[in-house]
């Protein structure tokens, strides 16, 4: 938390922390107390498939719950804003095919990935304390769905989408297998996430935040471009499927990537565009300022000569 802290008085800011657990009702009421924004941001989110998938759904699931009836049951809070992810749209029946997705698609449960799985509201009888939390929270909610997402690093952690820039520069992979993915940075996702706050149009929307289709082959040729002169071998090539089978056998990551392998990303972010005017930084600049931010907090084996 101490480069949260940091952060803060860089902005000219506080901060006040309020313990809370996905897993455990005590705490949530406190946390929102006040507030006339929520942003529920903190979800699983694991670099390694789990050993069972309720590690991930259940306090992705009731931790969202908790946070909203928190909110329903506070009368300060005008708008929460829900960071959901890419996968909520596009794991259709249609997910293999050419279609552009957009916000009006939504991902069949059964389809997605167990570390993505999405879920759609509970249910509640009418007249129940349930519905009547999502009746309060529904007029004001608006959710984000972020694709892959790149960018500098606050303090040294990685989490899923820059292991994979990790694995390249520290050549923990002999090439990059045919995995694309609908990329984003994180300073844009923030600033999404503040436009889907204070925007009175984005309450009751859902925002996809990604942009163009890349394949994992063309953000390594970026990073050997930028690195491989500084002494780094980033990996160029390509990793036929059965070389990623058997890399999966060892590698929690890799096999977790099975399931994309040969898939286009294919979105549009237009109505975020459109509503609220946000944009998107180039691609190479995200992918470029990912790696340089893993040198700078020195999570990289392997090092290059100044």
């Amino acid at each position: 938390m101490a480069h949260l802290r940091t952060l803060a008085e860089q902005l000219g800011g506080t901060l006040e922390f309020v313990e809370a657990n996905l897993d455990d009702d005590r705490g949530w009421a406190e946390a929102v107390a006040g507030c006339t924004y929520v942003q529920h941001v903190a979800s699983p989110n694991p670099p390694a498939t789990p050993k069972h998938e309720d590690e991930l759904i259940r306090p992705a699931v009731d931790g969202t719950m908790r946070v909203l009836r928190a909110c329903a049951d506070n009368g300060s809070v005008r708008r929460v804003v829900l960071t959901s992810s890419i996968v909520a749209i596009t794991m259709g029946p249609d997910r293999d095919s050419e279609l552009v997705h957009t916000e009006a698609d939504w991902s069949d449960p059964d389809l997605c990935p167990r570390t993505r799985r999405a879920r759609p509201w509970p249910s509640a009888r009418p007249g129940s304390s349930s519905s009547r939390c999502q009746a309060s929270i529904r007029s004001s909610l608006s959710v984000v769905n972020p694709g892959f997402v790149l960018g500098p690093l606050q303090h040294a952690e990685v989490g899923l989408s820059v292991e994979a820039i990790r694995k390249l520069l520290d050549r923990e992979v002999p090439g990059s297998p045919r995995i694309g993915f609908a990329t984003v940075d994180v300073r844009d996702v923030a600033i999404l996430h503040r436009l889907a706050m204070e925007r009175p149009e984005a309450a009751g929307n859902r925002y996809l935040c990604a942009g163009d289709h890349m394949w994992l082959q063309d953000l390594a040729k970026i990073l050997a471009e930028e690195f491989n002169p500084r002494g780094f071998k980033v990996p160029t090539g390509r990793l036929p499927y059965w070389l990623m089978w058997a890399i999966g056998r060892f590698d929690k990551t890799t096999r977790m990537a099975l399931d994309f392998v040969g898939r286009r990303e294919l979105v549009t972010a237009d109505k975020a565009v459109r509503e609220l005017g946000w944009s998107m930084r180039p691609a190479r600049e995200s992918i470029i300022d990912t790696g340089r931010s893993l040198l700078e907090y020195s999570m990289l084996r392997r090092s290059a000569p100044a």
